[in-house]
C-alpha cells in the first residue's frame, strides 16, 4: 500500500507540497474554478432537464449565480455602510464594556501577594505623550506629503483591479470555459488514464462529480438557511443590522470550524455594544450555539448523510494543511480539495493511503474491525458494536457476517506465523469475554472480566457448563413436546466445540430450544432416552477432529437417531475435508447460521 522506499515517498511529497506553495498564484484560480463548477453542476443539470441545450443551461446558471451574488453584495454593502455610520454611538458602550472586562481581569491579580508583583515593571501613566518620554529637548519630526499625481492614482487603480477584482475575473473566465468544455475535459482524462482503465476512470469521475457536487450544493443550501434563521433570531432580539449578521453567519460557515467561532464572536461583541448589560449578548451567543449544535448534529447528517466522506479529524487536519500552503483561500477550499483526494484514492492506487487515512469510514469490513479489536484486546468495543448490530439483526447473522469471518482471519494469520504468542493469548482472552457477553444476551454496561473457568477450559466448554448450571444437566427439561429440541453435536476440538456452542446461542436467541452435547469427551454418564424430542441434529463440520473419528461419530448418531435429519454447516475458513466428502455422510450441508435458523424455524414451538 505504502511505497517500499520511504525516502522516495518523502521526496515526492516534499516536491508536491513545494509545487503547491510556490505555484499557488496559478493553481488557486484553477482550483477555485473547478470547485465552483462542481457546485454549479446540479443547477445546470436541473436547467438542462427543461429541454434547453447545455450551453444555454450553463449561461443561465451563471447568470442566476452572479445575479444572486450581486444582489447579496448590494444589500450587504448597504448594511455595512449603515453599520459604519452607527458605530460612533456604540463607542461609549464598547469602552465601558472593555473597562468592565479589564476590572474583572485585574481583580484576581490585585489579591496576589505583593512579593509576586515586585518584579513587574510599573505601567506608564495614561496620557503621557511621546515627547514627554523622550524629553522636551528632542524635536518632533514633521512629515510633508506631496500631492498625489494623476499617474499615481491610475497606478493605484490598476493595482486594485489587478488584485482581488482581477483574480475574481480570472476565476470567472476559467469557470466559463470549464463548464462549456466539460465533456472534452472528461474525454481527455479518460484518454490520459488509458484504454484499460476506462471503466475505473469513468466510475471515479462520476463519484467525484456527483457526490462532491451534491455535497457542495447541499452545504450551500444549509448555510443559507442557517444565515436566514440566525438573522431572523437576531431581528427578533432587537439587534440592529440583523441582515448583515445573518449573512456573515451563512458565509463564515463555509470555513470549517473557525468560521462558526468568528461569526459567534462578532455577534457577541456587537450585542454587547448595543445593550447596556450583558443579558442580550449572552442570549444571542446561547441561541447561536444551540442552533449550530442542532444544525451540525441533527440536520446536516439528515440532509446530506455524511456525504463529505471525511472524518472530523481529517477536516481539521486538512484545514491546517491547506491554510498553511495557500493561506485564506486554502482554508476556504480545504474540505472540497481533501474530499476530491479521498474520492480519487478509491480508484487511484497511489492516492489510496490518503483515502484510508482521511475517509470517514476506513476500507475495512466489520469482520476485519472485529479481528483488529480482538487482537488489541478491546473487548468493550467489540461488545458495544455487537449490541448495535443485534438491535437490528439476529445473533445468527452477527456470527455469519462478523464473528466467524473475523475468526477466519485470525486463523489465517496464525497459520502464516504472523500472530505471535502474546497476541494469540490476548485474542483468546478477548474472545472469551465477548462470548460470555453474548451468552448473557449482550446486556450489561461493561465487559465482564475473564474468570477462572474460562482459563481452565475451552470457551465452548465454558459456555455449555454455564448453561448446564443455569438450566440443569440436560440444559432444560426433558418433558417437552415431541420434535421440539434442536441438538448441536460437537467434538472435543477447541474450535469445533466453540462453533457448536455459538450455534446453540444463535438458535436460543431466536426462541428455539437448542441444546448441545460433545461426542468422545470421556463422559461415561449414560444419556437419557430422548430421541422422540429431537427434531434436527447439527453436527459440527470436521476441522480439528480426524475425519475417521468424525465419520464414526456421525454413524453412531445415525444409528441412535434414524429418523432425525443430520445437518452440518460449512465453515468460512478452508477445511481439511472437502464438502462433497462430508455431504456423503449427512443429509444436508448448509452455508451459514442463518440458513440453519431458517431450516429449523418451522419447528419452533408455539407460545401460549
Amino acid at each position: 500500500m505504502f511505497p517500499k522506499r520511504p525516502s522516495n515517498f518523502i521526496i515526492t511529497a516534499t516536491c508536491v507540497i513545494a509545487l503547491l506553495h510556490f505555484g499557488r498564484e496559478v493553481l488557486q484560480p484553477i482550483t477555485l474554478a473547478l470547485v465552483l463548477s462542481l457546485a454549479l453542476a446540479p443547477l445546470i443539470r436541473a436547467i438542462g432537464r427543461l429541454g434547453v441545450s447545455r450551453t444555454v443551461a450553463t449561461f443561465v446558471a451563471l447568470g442566476l449565480a452572479i445575479s444572486a451574488l450581486a444582489g447579496a453584495a448590494v444589500v450587504l454593502v448597504a448594511q455595512l455602510y449603515a453599520l459604519t455610520a452607527d458605530l460612533p454611538q456604540y463607542r461609549a458602550e464598547i469602552r465601558a464594556k472593555l473597562k468592565e472586562v479589564q476590572v474583572l481581569t485585574e481583580r484576581p491579580l490585585s489579591r496576589l501577594p505583593t512579593e509576586l508583583l515586585e518584579g513587574v515593571p510599573p505601567a506608564p501613566a495614561t496620557g503621557t505623550s511621546l515627547r514627554g518620554r523622550r524629553g522636551a529637548s528632542q524635536p518632533v519630526p514633521v512629515v510633508i506629503q506631496e500631492p498625489t499625481s494623476t499617474q499615481d492614482s491610475l497606478t493605484r487603480a490598476v493595482a486594485l483591479v489587478s488584485g482581488p477584482l482581477g483574480a475574481g475575473g480570472l476565476v470567472l473566465v476559467l469557470l466559463v470555459f470549464i463548464l462549456l468544455d466539460q465533456e472534452n475535459l472528461r474525454d481527455r482524462l479518460i484518454r490520459l488514464a488509458g484504454q484499460r482503465e476506462v471503466s475505473r476512470t469513468l466510475k471515479g469521475l462520476e463519484d467525484a462529480a456527483q457526490g462532491v457536487s451534491r455535497f457542495f450544493f447541499s452545504q450551500f443550501i444549509v448555510n443559507i438557511v442557517f444565515g436566514v434563521v440566525m438573522g431572523a433570531i437576531l431581528w427578533l432580539l432587537g439587534i440592529p443590522h440583523a441582515v448583515l449578521w445573518g449573512a456573515l453567519c451563512g458565509v463564515l460557515r463555509f470555513v470549517p470550524y473557525i468560521g462558526a467561532l468568528i461569526a459567534g464572536g462578532a455577534i457577541a461583541l456587537f450585542a454587547a455594544a448595543v445593550d447596556p448589560g450583558w443579558s442580550l449578548a449572552l442570549l444571542a451567543v446561547l441561541l447561536f450555539v444551540t442552533l449550530e449544535l442542532v444544525l451540525a448534529n441533527v440536520i446536516e447528517p439528515r440532509v446530506y448523510g455524511h456525504s463529505s466522506g471525511m472524518s472530523p479529524l481529517a477536516v481539521i487536519v486538512s484545514a491546517l494543511f491547506w491554510s498553511a500552503v495557500w493561506g485564506p483561500v486554502g482554508l476556504l477550499l480545504s474540505t472540497p480539495l481533501t474530499l476530491c483526494l479521498v474520492v480519487a484514492g478509491r480508484y487511484i492506487k497511489g492516492l489510496e493511503p490518503v483515502s484510508i487515512l482521511l475517509a470517514e469510514m476506513p476500507n475495512a469490513s466489520t469482520a476485519q474491525r472485529f479481528y483488529h479489536r480482538a487482537l488489541s484486546g478491546d473487548a468493550a468495543a467489540i461488545i458495544q458494536d455487537a449490541r448495535v448490530f443485534l438491535r437490528k439483526s439476529t445473533l445468527a447473522r452477527y456470527c455469519d457476517q462478523v464473528l466467524l469471518p473475523g475468526l477466519a482471519l485470525a486463523l489465517a494469520d496464525r497459520r502464516n506465523g504472523v500472530m505471535d504468542k502474546s497476541q494469540d493469548e490476548r485474542m483468546r482472552g478477548t474472545l472469551a469475554v465477548v462470548a460470555d457477553a453474548l451468552a448473557a444476551g449482550g446486556h450489561g454496561g461493561r465487559a465482564r472480566r475473564l474468570n477462572v473457568s474460562m482459563l481452565n477450559e475451552g470457551i465452548g466448554a465454558h459456555l455449555r457448563h454455564q448453561r448446564e448450571e443455569r438450566l440443569g444437566r440436560w440444559q432444560g427439561s426433558l418433558d417437552v413436546p415431541a420434535r421440539s429440541v434442536v441438538l448441536s453435536v460437537g467434538f472435543p476440538g477447541t474450535r469445533e466445540e466453540f462453533r457448536s456452542e455459538l450455534l446453540v446461542l444463535a438458535l436460543r436467541e431466536a426462541g428455539i430450544d437448542a441444546r448441545s452435547i460433545v461426542l468422545n469427551d470421556g463422559d461415561d454418564e449414560e444419556r437419557p432416552e430422548a430421541e422422540h424430542i429431537v427434531s434436527t441434529v447439527f453436527v459440527v463440520y470436521p476441522i480439528d477432529t480426524a475425519f475417521e473419528e468424525w465419520r464414526e461419530g456421525v454413524a453412531a448418531l445415525r444409528e441412535n437417531l434414524p429418523e432425525v435429519p443430520l445437518v452440518t454447516i460449512r465453515p468460512r475458513e478452508d477445511a481439511p475435508v472437502a464438502p462433497a466428502v462430508v455431504a456423503e455422510h449427512v443429509d444436508m450441508v448448509l452455508q451459514s447460521f442463518e440458513e440453519a435458523l431458517a431450516f429449523v424455524a418451522p419447528v419452533k414451538p408455539a407460545k401460549g
